[in-house]
């Protein structure tokens, strides 16, 4: 097993243009003994029109995307690094949402690196059903900007490139804002016909935790081993 994290070696020499502080959480590694826990506030978690709906309910059922919208939503992610059954460093985000005082939200991931493909891949939701491809890029701030490329259907002996009408493109940065001492986040989803499907954007501190494994209730429940 190499001794570099999942980004690492995703970025090559990018990595160490990243701000300290987004090196040190996306550092997150078994090499590296730690995981991170996020604790923060959801400024305003938002959705697309009333037909996009039915999209994100379907997400639901996986825990890929969700319905709700609403403003000052606490919330948690979960990084944690850990080997899988198949033998491949796997990083956990899992991000849980406290959308009410009964109801709580839940986007799961799990990424790794591909050396197929040379970047990292990651799977959405609970079974790992949905594998896409990962682009990462460095800010003019250190900060990280992800988007979201190809994306893989598997289950069973189905294996297809998912249409990307069905589904949404994210865009994602992230920095570390040195005054306020907080990472910053922003997320979008866009279809390419439906236009924007769902969104978040918030402030979050980190507590770095020793360990080499993730807990269960982070893993997902099905692993895939086709990239």
């Amino acid at each position: 097993m190499t001794q570099e994290g999942v980004f690492r070696r995703a970025m090559g020499a990018d990595f160490d243009r990243l701000h300290p502080k987004m090196q040190e959480r996306f550092g997150v590694g078994v090499a590296a003994g730690y995981g991170c826990v996020g604790r923060g506030m959801m400024s305003e978690v938002r959705r697309g029109p009333w037909w996009t709906l039915p999209f994100l309910m379907f997400g639901t059922l996986r825990n890929i995307l969700f319905p709700d919208k609403g403003r000052g939503i606490p919330f948690q992610i979960d990084n944690y690094a850990y080997i899988d059954g198949i033998g491949r460093e796997t990083v956990t985000f899992v991000r849980t949402m406290q959308i009410s005082r009964l109801r709580r939200r839940r986007f799961d991931a799990t990424m790794v690196y591909s050396d197929a493909r040379g970047r990292v891949v990651d799977y959405l939701g609970t079974h790992q059903h949905l594998a896409v491809d990962l682009d990462l890029a460095v800010t003019d701030a250190g900060g990280l900007r992800l988007t979201s490329g190809a994306q893989r259907f598997y289950e069973g002996p189905l294996a297809f490139r998912f249409p990307m009408l069905l589904s949404g493109r994210a865009h994602l940065t992230e920095h570390y804002d040195d005054e306020r001492e907080c990472y910053v986040i922003d997320l979008e989803v866009r279809n390419d016909v439906l236009g924007f499907l769902f969104g978040y954007r918030g402030t979050f501190t980190c507590e770095l935790v020793p360990g080499t494994d993730a807990p269960a209730t982070a893993k997902p429940y099905r692993e895939e081993a086709r990239e």
